[in-house]
């Protein structure tokens, strides 16, 4: 028998079960595109983010503890969904600052209105996120219908910050190739928002 030289044989299926047994749950792209409200133009999973900013955010006020309200939570996945694109670099600044130091909001508490910061990653208890990986990710290209489809991504909290591109052996140049497509995704007439979120980007080819 010949040895399969399918991207999703040799390299892709290998990639998912690693990170599976590293402790990531995985999503079929079904199921990711539930997540993220069955549209091809927004890249998180907007029902994950939503319960894990419920739970991982709370307010101690008076010696007792308080959620965000919903409306809260859901102008925090809006704030985060919405930042204006400034290319791609600025508005990755952005939002790194929205990931790294959050974002505070008013809230009324006991007759008391004060801001509070909510996180959308709890940087310090690491256990109290998730982690999900999907494949085959369709992202809809800027202006248009047309769609580009990374092979795997990595999310926490329902935030995609890793974009793995895989990549079959036979291929000449196979690694090349796949830091070729990672760069073109990231065009303003590709998927540039997807890119925003990352923190990792990587290409992999299995011998």
């Amino acid at each position: 028998m010949l040895p399969s030289f399918r991207e999703d044989e040799r390299s892709q299926i290998p990639a998912l079960q690693l990170l599976q047994n590293l402790g990531y749950t995985y999503l079929t792209p079904e199921e990711a595109l539930k997540e993220r409200n069955y549209k091809k133009s927004n890249v998180i999973l907007e029902g994950i983010l939503e319960t894990q900013l419920k739970k991982i955010n709370r307010i101690s006020f008076k010696k007792k503890e308080h959620g965000f309200s919903d409306s809260n939570i859901k102008n925090a996945i809006k704030d985060l969904k919405d930042v204006p694109y400034n290319g791609l670099i600025k508005t990755s600044e952005s939002i790194y600052d929205l990931l790294t130091l959050g974002k505070s909001y008013e809230q009324n508490i006991e007759g008391d209105s004060k801001s509070f910061n909510l996180k959308y990653i709890d940087w310090n208890n690491i256990e109290n996120n998730v982690f999900h990986v999907t494949e085959e990710f369709e992202v809809e290209r800027t202006g248009s219908y047309k769609t580009c489809r990374p092979d795997i991504i990595i999310f926490v909290n329902g935030i995609p910050f890793v974009v793995i591109e895989c990549k079959r052996p036979d291929l000449k140049d196979s690694m090349k190739e796949a830091i070729s497509q990672n760069i073109r995704n990231q065009t303003d007439d590709h998927i540039p928002k997807l890119f925003t979120f990352t923190n990792i980007i990587m290409a992999i080819s299995t011998k």
